[in-house]
Formats: C-alpha cells, structure tokens, sequence
C-alpha cells in the first residue's frame, strides 16, 4: 500500500512539473472562437533559441484524426510567435500563423472531415514538444454555432432541413443553403451564414430522414416550396432571397435562379453552366441532363481516379439543351472556381456561364478564380480534401489541388461570399 502511494505520488509530482516548467501556449484572443476565425499562437517560457516542435490534432465525427506539425525556434527570451517566426519543417515552412490548422492532415488519403453536427464543439489540441516530451498543452474550442442563433429542425411538408435564425425578430434577408454531404444538409455554412445576419435554411433534396436515397429525377417545385417556407418566416418576411452552393448542387441553384421568381443573389462555387447527370423539371419545363464518359478517365500518380474530363462538353451539339439559360434571371451572381479542380472543369462552365449573360447584355456577374485550390471551397479552416468517394463516379476520385493555396481560397472566398450577400441582400452585419 505504501508502494502504491509514494509511486502515485511520483506521477502525480512528475505531471506538476511537467507542466508547471514555465512554458504555455497561448492562443489569441481566447482558447474559444468561431469556426471561421484564426487565432494568434505563440509560445513563451523556453530556453533561448531552443528549439521545440508543434503539434496540432482534431478528431472528427467519424473517428478520424487529422494531424498537423511543425518545428520553431524560440527567439532570445525564449518565445515562439506563429505570426512572426518561420516553421523550420513539417507540415510547412515559412511564416503561416494557421498552418497548424489549415495543413491538418489524416494519414489515409481519401477522406473528407465529417462535420454534420453543429452543436458539437470541434476541438483542436495543440502540443509543444521538446526531446520527445510534451512541455505545454492547450486546446482551441471551435464553435460552430454563435451564442443566440437558433438550430430548427424542419419537417414542412415535403421540405427536409435546417433553419438557422439570428437572435432578434428580425428582419433578416434569406438564404437557402442547398449542399448536402453524406446525405444530410451541410449546416456548418448556414450557421455561421446565420452569424452574419442572414437567416438560412439548409435544404436537404436526397438521401435524408424519408427523402428518396438517390434521386432519378429533381422538381423544382421542392427547392420552391423552401424558398417559400423560408419567405413565410416572420423574421425573413418581405426580404430578400439568396442562394449559395457547390458542385452539383451549383446547377441546381443555378436552375433556381433562372426558372423561380424573386431570386435576388446566387453563389455558386465549382458548379457547371448545365444540369448535371439528373433530368430536371418544373412545370412544363423539363431540363435534361449533361452526362459523362468515364472512358475519359485517368489515373494520377497517386493512384487516384481523375474524373475532371470526363463531363461531356456544354457546347456540344448533344449538351446544349442541357445548358441553363441563365439570361431569363433577375439576380446577381457570384461564380468562385478553382482552376486546381479535378472534379469537373468549373473555369470553364463558370466562364460559359458569365459569357452567356454579357452576349445577352448583362453584367449582374462576378467571377472569383484560385489558382492551386481544389473542388471543395468550404469554410474557413475546414481541412483539406484531396480525394474522396464520388457517388456518380462510384469510386474514389481525385479532386485537386494544394493545402495551402486551398487554405487561403477558402478564408477569401468566405469573406467575399459574406460582402456579396451583405451587398445584395442589404443586410446589416453582425459580429
């Protein structure tokens, strides 16, 4: 018994050292933000130019652990500032005050980070390292949702979703959010959108609660009936109406904005110019679909499938009724492409798309291009994807790209969607 407690004695006295050596992280402003926001890292408390490495982990909702790691040298009064000091080697090098975060990285290739659940905190641990020991530990509390924004299932009708409202009565402009990952509505945007003053419904259209799994077919009259829920909410009443979405679901919004009325703004990010893959329909109007040849394949040096030229082309004689006739919208658009993308070839339907509505003399357009970024421009921070399973390829494929140039599209593309919105939509900001 005696052996027992002078040996846990000795742990417990060895941890107290171990972490009360005099070296902390910290983290600027709080150890708790947003999502979205960066933090400033810096470490203090060490031996003059000692070097340490600095290690970054967040596990996601399946399980998956996302690591990142670099190496500094602290200054003479023994402080390592990520703002200020250059990453030896790692993960990255040079000055990158997010690199622990934006360079997070699974060991496994193909994955995507699962985040579908908003109200659980993302937690980031970040360690300092010194002879194999760590010497200081502090974790950063992401939160997805803001205090006061309200998470409202939706089961209306026929409509699948998520409302996200900001605090107050309002009035606040709409935005329906119509990307889905692993079937279910991909909240995330909608509730840090909601932090900004928008109020937004996450529109699920297939593979949710008792939607059909795979869709042979889409109505707009669905998106329509969630566009007119969300129009009907005291808070959004007599505002106006925008859209945001990526790949697929592009064209679907695309569609939106073209056939439904009082669409006032759409995003659109890595979508196509046509519809895709599924017939659409509203009333009498039924678009077919752009198909692919997956003959047109290939494989990267990774051992990945590269699908980006495998969509037939708009402009063929067999694609042009599938191309939507973008000129009959009202609204404003934003296209945000990247030209790394290895999905399908978004530059070019986003330039096909722009082109067409100046040969009909319009200029309610924007476009936004990143170089080196891939196909998945989220939100900021969201780590990056180079591979992962592709339901209409029915494989594993390889969507582009470069973690860093990802990184910075996604913290410009966010803050340029936001000032769009703000701008179209006329709504007052919220910090």
């Amino acid at each position: 018994m005696l052996k027992f407690a002078v040996t846990h004695f000795a742990r417990n006295t060895l941890a107290k050292m171990h972490y009360s050596s005099g070296v902390s992280i910290r983290l600027l402003p709080s150890n708790k933000c947003s999502f979205e926001d960066p933090v400033h890292v810096t470490v203090s408390g060490l031996n003059p130019q000692q070097r340490v490495v600095l290690r970054s982990k967040i596990t996601d909702e399946k399980g998956l652990v996302f690591k990142a790691s670099a190496t500094y040298q602290a200054d003479n009064s023994g402080q390592v500032d990520l703002n200020r000091d250059s990453s030896l080697g790692g993960s990255f090098t040079g000055v990158e005050p997010m690199g622990l975060f934006w360079a997070l990285k699974a060991d496994v290739v193909s994955c995507k980070f699962a985040l579908t659940d908003v109200t659980r905190t993302q937690l980031v641990d970040l360690e300092c390292v010194s002879d194999d020991k760590v010497i200081a530990k502090v974790t950063n509390e992401r939160h997805c949702i803001a205090d006061g924004i309200r998470r409202i299932p939706v089961t209306e009708g026929r409509i699948r979703g998520t409302l996200f409202m900001p605090p107050g009565k309002g009035s606040f402009p709409g935005i329906l959010d119509t990307n889905v990952f692993r079937g279910a509505p991909f909240e995330l945007r909608a509730a840090l959108l909601a932090k900004r003053g928008f109020a937004v419904l996450a529109l699920a259209f297939q593979g949710y609660q008792d939607l059909p799994k795979k869709a042979d077919k889409f109505h707009l009259e669905y998106f329509e009936e969630g566009i007119d829920f969300l129009r009907q909410q005291p808070e959004v009443k007599d505002q106006k109406i925008g859209l945001v979405s990526i790949s697929k679901s592009g064209d679907l919004a695309l569609s939106m904005a073209t056939f439904l009325p009082g669409i006032s703004a759409t995003v659109c990010v890595n979508g196509c110019n046509a519809n895709t893959v599924i017939p659409i329909y509203y009333k009498d109007i039924c678009v077919p679909p752009l198909m692919f040849d997956v003959k047109r394949s290939k494989m990267t040096p990774l051992g990945l499938l590269d699908i980006g030229d495998c969509m037939n082309d708009p402009m063929s004689k067999e694609g042009l009724p599938s191309v939507i006739p973008v000129e009959r919208a009202s609204g404003q658009f934003m296209f945000i492409v990247s030209e790394a993308d290895r999905n399908w070839q978004s530059v070019y339907y986003a330039k096909l798309a722009c082109d067409r509505l100046k040969a009909h003399g319009k200029n309610n357009y924007e476009l936004v291009k990143y170089e080196k970024a891939g196909h998945f421009i989220e939100v900021p921070y969201m780590p990056f994807c180079l591979a992962n399973f592709h339901a209409a390829a029915n494989h594993v494929i390889f969507f582009g790209g470069e973690p860093k140039a990802h990184s910075e599209a996604q913290c410009d593309a966010w803050q340029r969607i936001v000032n769009f919105f703000q701008k179209t939509l006329s709504c007052n900001t919220l910090l």
